[in-house]
């Protein structure tokens, strides 16, 4: 009786072990983003972002700055709801204005109000570089690195993450993103719920290092 015990622990360990094994994704690419991100102190750059839900057709340009260890800034340049900004100081709330008549009225919300979010249900932080890397590393699936050619005049490692859960990963199935060969921050990403392209990100104009503080994110 101990050794059936016994044995029916191993094997739930190995179970469990495997199930953190598969959700913890590795890839060259990864590596060489965290090791450049690393150095950095606070970055800025421009999204532009095309977004489907059903019918829902969303199409945005967000200027995203952002400090370590937690502080981002998102303001809406051009598209649906152009004006409109939000700061992001960790925790679980926001503090925005909308665009036009109303931008002068600063209020805070939960972080995954709508009115703080994409139609997706994206929030700010989900639009920080490093948060985008670590799906790839975090969301449980098949991960694979290949060459990715040149996106955008860059020359591209292409990470694709087949999701094991789509359910969990806001109907998401495929994932794939393009990091560049020389900088290793993400220059475009593409997500899929089935055949369906969902989300197209393109990551431009990224300045490293250009001395934010604290003032620089009202909250």
């Amino acid at each position: 009786m101990f050794r059936l015990r016994f044995a029916g622990a191993a094997l739930l360990t190995m179970a469990l072990l495997t199930s953190l094994a598969r959700a913890a994704n590795s890839a060259p690419a990864i590596d060489a983003f965290r090791a450049a991100f690393a150095s950095v102190n606070d970055y800025t750059y421009k999204l532009h972002s095309h977004e489907i839900l059903g019918t829902q057709v969303q199409d945005r340009i967000y200027d995203y700055s952002f400090m370590k260890p937690h502080f981002a800034k998102t303001y809406i340049e051009a598209g649906d709801g152009q004006g409109s900004g939000g700061v992001w100081a960790g925790g679980d709330q926001v503090s925005g204005h909308q665009g036009g008549m109303l931008s002068f009225v600063h209020l805070k919300v939960d972080l995954h109000d709508s009115r703080a979010t994409s139609i997706r249900g994206y929030t700010i932080p989900d639009g920080l570089m490093q948060d985008v890397v670590d799906t790839y590393a975090n969301v449980p699936g098949k991960l694979t690195q290949s060459d990715g050619g040149t996106v955008s005049g860059e020359p591209t490692d292409r990470l694709e993450l087949i999701v094991d859960n789509p359910s969990a990963n806001k109907g998401v199935s495929r994932q794939v993103l393009y990091l560049s060969k020389s900088t290793h921050f993400p220059v475009r990403q593409l997500l899929y719920a089935g055949d369906t392209l969902v989300l197209d990100q393109t990551f431009y104009d990224v300045h490293t290092n250009v001395g934010l503080t604290q003032n620089d994110f009202p909250f």
